[in-house]
């Protein structure tokens, strides 16, 4: 499963929002083991009268002024999802720290603030949870006093490996004239990505990448364009992903006043000498 970020991308908006900076590197796939939530639940018994599964993780802290325990809920529908996991193995090996030993929550498509790590209790509620990092956190508004939209399913994405080597000071990527062959990774919450697209002249033209299929139904997808840098010069390449239900990478940023879910298009500035 590929699990990114919902911050991912916020140190390339601007005005960037004050929060972890991300670039481009919060976002990764690894296989997950673990006890399934909806067997467990199903086994506990829910009674009808219950909404939502409130997950409370072990990190504690303050955030907004508020001090809490790391807690985020999510509808019975969602918890009882047939691949939702209590995982406590990734890539075949007992959770490390970091990604939330010994206990975590995966709920598949979602990003990743929904996966609580360091996992200490659920609880069945009859209420719809209140909590700062359902209502305040994580949200897609325009101001932080604005309470939005809730931030759910990973939004469609792609991105390249960036071509040839850096320049130092100014990022710009060098490659020797010829053929070159682009490559990178797309992905979409719970639809598989029907087609990418990339194009070398700063969203002029639009050329058809190759895309290979999913390896499981939440994996990222890889996929190859093969570019004739034939002339010297600068060149401005873009890639775009489109998924099955038909959503776009737009090509300007989604500008949030916490930088969520910013999946325009990625743009890499090419030295062709």
């Amino acid at each position: 499963m590929t699990l990114e970020c919902a911050g991912d991308g916020r140190a390339l908006l601007q005005p960037r929002p004050i929060s972890q900076p991300w670039l481009t590197g919060a976002v990764g796939t690894a296989e997950w083991t673990g006890t399934s939530l909806s067997a467990l639940l199903n086994e506990v018994g829910l009674h009808e009268n219950v909404v939502e599964l409130l997950f409370t993780g072990a990190d504690h802290g303050i955030e907004g002024g508020v001090e809490q325990d790391y807690q985020r809920s999510l509808p019975v529908e969602e918890a009882m999802h047939p691949d939702a996991l209590l995982a406590w193995s990734m890539n075949g090996r007992p959770l490390e720290p970091q990604h939330g030993y010994p206990l975590r929550l995966i709920i598949p498509g979602w990003y990743g603030m929904a996966h609580v790590k360091w996992l200490r209790s659920m609880q069945a509620l009859t209420e719809p949870f209140t909590g700062y990092q359902n209502t305040t956190a994580y949200r897609y508004s325009a101001s932080r006093e604005e309470s939005g939209e809730a931030v759910t399913l990973m939004r469609v994405r792609s991105l390249m490996v960036p071509p040839g080597f850096p320049d130092f000071l100014t990022r710009t990527r060098i490659v020797r004239q010829g053929a070159e062959e682009l490559i990178g990774r797309a992905w979409s919450g719970r639809s598989p990505v029907g087609r990418v697209e990339v194009s070398t002249d700063g969203g002029q033209v639009w050329e058809t990448a190759a895309i290979e299929p999913q390896q499981s139904p939440y994996s990222w997808q890889r996929w190859s364009y093969h570019w004739e840098a034939s002339r010297a010069g600068t060149y401005d390449l873009w890639c775009r992903a489109v998924d099955s239900a038909g959503d776009v990478q737009p090509l300007e940023q989604r500008w949030t006043a916490r930088g969520m879910g910013n999946n325009m298009v990625q743009r890499v500035a090419v030295q062709v000498i």
